[in-house]
């Protein structure tokens, strides 16, 4: 809410860029920080040796982890919705694509987080490593600057990062609605989250090592 002094008389664009930058980085915080912390001490505590022992797919397994991540993202991404749209009375373009959109933004994030929390080696690393994901994605995507003001170099390190295409994805849907770059953007978000996923699949281990 502060953030709104450091523009004299704010556009709904600018106020648009200032409430969905706050969703996405309260999305990077439960989506990356908090499923790859939790998920990394399920490993380490021992939980996957007794998951295994169950009849469960490792399929299912992965796909209950990325479920409840998803769900673990979505209430502070939606109320930061609410409180930016009635504090600053801003007219959002209100569209269905909203839902599928909002849906693949939070798993390809939470994608991300699973995968860090699968393939740790130990917990202290998880906590090193998403602190510094979380201030990389911050700061070198248009979370909260427009990629348009990052340097040269840094624009291109961004089109790396699924959350530059989960932001703009954002921005776009509620400010103009439904256009072709909003299908491309979700295009490259969902080839995000299969590879996320496809890597999970292929590096989940059951079991720790003695």
């Amino acid at each position: 809410m502060f953030l709104n002094f450091f523009t004299d008389n704010p556009s709904s664009g600018q106020m648009a860029h200032i409430i969905t930058g706050n969703m996405m980085f309260a999305l990077v915080i439960t989506g990356l920080n908090v499923v790859a912390q939790n998920i990394s001490q399920q490993k380490h505590q021992g939980h996957f040796t007794f998951y295994a022992s169950l009849p469960i797919s490792k399929i299912n397994f992965i796909l209950a982890n990325l479920a409840r991540g998803a769900m673990t993202s979505l209430p502070s991404f939606c109320i930061l919705f609410v409180i930016g749209r009635l504090v600053y009375d801003v007219d959002f373009y209100m569209t269905w694509a909203l839902f599928p959109a909002t849906f693949l933004i939070i798993m390809s994030v939470v994608g991300i987080g699973a995968y860090i929390g699968f393939w740790s080696p130990n917990q202290q690393l998880t906590s090193m490593l998403v602190q510094a994901l979380m201030m990389l994605i911050s700061f070198l995507t248009p979370v909260m600057v427009r990629i348009e003001d990052l340097p040269s170099l840094l624009q291109l390190i961004s089109r790396l990062l699924p959350t530059t295409y989960a932001a703009e994805t954002l921005r776009i849907l509620l400010i103009s609605g439904l256009t072709q770059e909003v299908l491309f953007n979700a295009a490259i978000l969902l080839v995000f989250t299969c590879c996320f996923y496809i890597l999970i699949l292929n590096n989940l281990d059951w079991r720790i090592e003695e």
